[in-house]
């Protein structure tokens, strides 16, 4: 699971970046870059949560 959320944070990252590429609009950008912002916080709890899973196998 740790490494599938590394994976999903830089898919927010680039979520958030062609927001600003592609919408005119300030509105729908906005919404658009809250998304990815949101899509990398989930990726960052999932990484964290699958480190504290193996370090509480290991005592």
């Amino acid at each position: 699971m740790k490494y599938a959320g590394l994976l999903v944070m830089p898919a927010g990252f680039f979520l958030s970046i062609a927001s600003i590429l592609l919408f005119p609009g300030s509105a729908q950008r906005t919404a658009f870059i809250l998304c990815g912002i949101a899509v990398e916080g989930m990726g960052l709890v999932v990484a964290v949560r699958g480190h504290m899973q193996l370090r509480s196998e290991n005592r």
